[in-house]
């Protein structure tokens, strides 16, 4: 005859509000104790380096409808055919090791809540670009001002998400020509953490210093870094006049970019990690030597977006190997460089939140937080390939980064971590629930996931048989519900919805 199992003993609402609860102290970063995974030897890295080089030689990088591009860089010694320039070996490494900042604060508008990039900190950024917003409820649809803002509010609340970060989603409800205005107001009324400004233009750029500067003051931003702003390279070996226009605009007000080729290997680039490694490599450093030419000493942030493709059918692919050994790679080559390093993080090619997206999310967090990178974009909500933004798959990855800061911390071995008091306490044959060690340390002993489900099965059962998506909708629409702004002096608020409404008067509507 068997035995009916026995339910935990315990209050229900105890354990809920046991899960919930995060006792620990609140980081604005990440601070990794633990050094980056190497993977590649050193002859290994200056080979890469030489190809990258040679590439910058031979080859040349286009610098498409820029002419003043041309100019500063022909001035700086390149040789300039046409739109095509030729770097002589060590000359960007050079330019850059001499300016670009190897750490940098990036200030938020608590100050509370500044990150540093660079050196050993990890920021997390929510994901970027995705024209599609995706809930349970809805499914799959165009994006709206109001999902940007729901997704703003998200990543204000959330303590694992140390920026609000830059276009969470593409409201496709308001002109392109306007909609840099909101997504800008957005992040500074929303929230109070780091954001990121507009690159979709120079002028666009522009405005998002100009509405940074009624927040943060003329002097402060001019000396100051309070955005970090992302510039893609238009792969391959191209840069243009777009991303260009923004660089320079950000650059001359003292703001950070993120030099950041765009990667599908076998399709812009060459289907080999080393050969990736060198391209990346190449058009990073062309890229950054302009930044140092326009204003030496603007932070940069040597960038890389690599991903596999299928072979059969075109689409890019998330979390197989050689990405990531890409990473890996490009994390050492960018410490040798000597500044901070970003890429992504919770990438997957999954139309929904499932165990598809879970081991493909996984699968590129890890070895980005391994490989060291200091701005990891895309942190948080990605689907489908960045087509789409989930709210489900934002809580998950939230709660998956949080997870993260404690295999960052590494190993205690402090007396405390050492528990040898609580070893000779308890001594053999007897537990440890009882030690005086145990309930010193059981608070923050271990990593509390906000989504994870650990009850019995009739519990969970009883509690109307969850998954972690189910959960997590319940999650992000309580946040929401509960949600209040952080506070913003209202002669502020007031300016800033005066520049846009003066702007918007002054810029046609477009939804090209």
């Amino acid at each position: 005859m068997s035995e009916t199992p026995r339910r935990r003993s315990g209050g229900r609402s105890a354990r809920q509000a046991a899960r919930s609860e995060n006792t620990a102290e609140v980081k604005p970063y990440l601070t990794r104790s633990i050094a980056p995974v190497e993977i590649v030897p050193e002859e290994g890295l200056l080979q890469i380096e030489y190809n990258a080089d040679t590439i910058l030689e031979e080859i040349g990088i286009d610098f498409r409808d820029y002419p003043s591009a041309l100019a500063l860089l022909k001035n700086a010694g390149a040789s300039v055919d046409g739109e095509r320039v030729r770097f002589p070996r060590g000359m960007c490494r050079e330019i850059i090791t001499a300016t670009a900042p190897a750490v940098y604060t990036h200030h938020a508008r608590n100050p509370a809540r500044s990150v540093q990039i660079g050196g050993d900190a990890t920021v997390f950024v929510p994901a970027y670009g995705p024209p599609f917003v995706r809930d349970l409820d809805q499914g799959r649809r165009y994006a709206t001002i109001e999902d940007f803002q729901n997704f703003v509010k998200l990543a204000y609340l959330s303590p694992h998400m140390h920026s609000t970060g830059g276009t969470v989603c593409e409201p496709v409800d308001i002109p392109v020509s306007h909609r840099h205005l909101d997504m800008v107001y957005a992040h500074l009324r929303y929230g109070d953490k780091p954001f990121m400004g507009s690159v979709t233009a120079a002028e666009r750029a522009q405005d998002s210093i100009d509405m940074a500067k009624l927040v943060f003051g003329d002097e402060f931003v001019s000396q100051n870094t309070v955005m970090t702003s992302l510039i893609n390279a238009s792969s391959p070996l191209s840069w243009d006049a777009t991303m260009l226009g923004a660089a320079e605009a950000y650059a001359k007000s003292m703001q950070a970019t993120v030099i950041s080729p765009f990667i599908l290997a076998g399709a812009m680039a060459p289907v080999t990690v080393a050969g990736v490694a060198a391209q990346t490599l190449a058009e990073a450093l062309a890229g950054m030597t302009f930044v140092q030419l326009v204003n030496p000493g603007a932070p940069v942030v040597f960038g890389s977006f690599a991903s596999s493709m299928s072979m059969q059918t075109g689409a890019p692919t998330f979390g197989t190997p050689e990405p990531a050994l890409v990473l890996f790679t490009i994390g050492a080559l960018a410490r040798r460089l000597g500044v901070p390093f970003r890429s992504g993080g919770s990438l997957c090619g999954s139309k929904i939140p499932d165990a598809q997206a879970a081991a493909e999310s996984m699968a590129t967090l890890l070895p980005s937080l391994l490989g060291g990178v200091n701005f990891m974009l895309h942190s948080a909500g990605w689907l489908e390939g960045g087509l789409s933004m989930g709210y489900e798959k934002f809580i998950i990855d939230a709660d998956q980064c949080g997870l993260m800061s404690k295999l960052v911390a590494g190993v205690d071995l402090s007396e405390n971590g050492q528990a040898m008091d609580a070893i000779r306490e308890v001594g053999p044959g007897q537990h440890f629930l009882g030690a005086a060690h145990t309930y010193a340390n059981f608070e923050t002993a271990f990593a509390r996931s906000e989504i994870a489900n650990n009850d019995s099965y009739e519990q969970w059962e009883e509690d109307g048989s969850l998954d972690a998506a189910q959960r997590a909708n319940a999650l992000w629409k309580k946040q929401l519900a509960e949600y209040e702004a952080p506070a913003l002096d209202t002669s502020i608020d007031e300016a800033l919805l005066d520049f846009m409404g003066r702007r918007k008067e002054e810029i046609p509507d477009s939804f090209a």
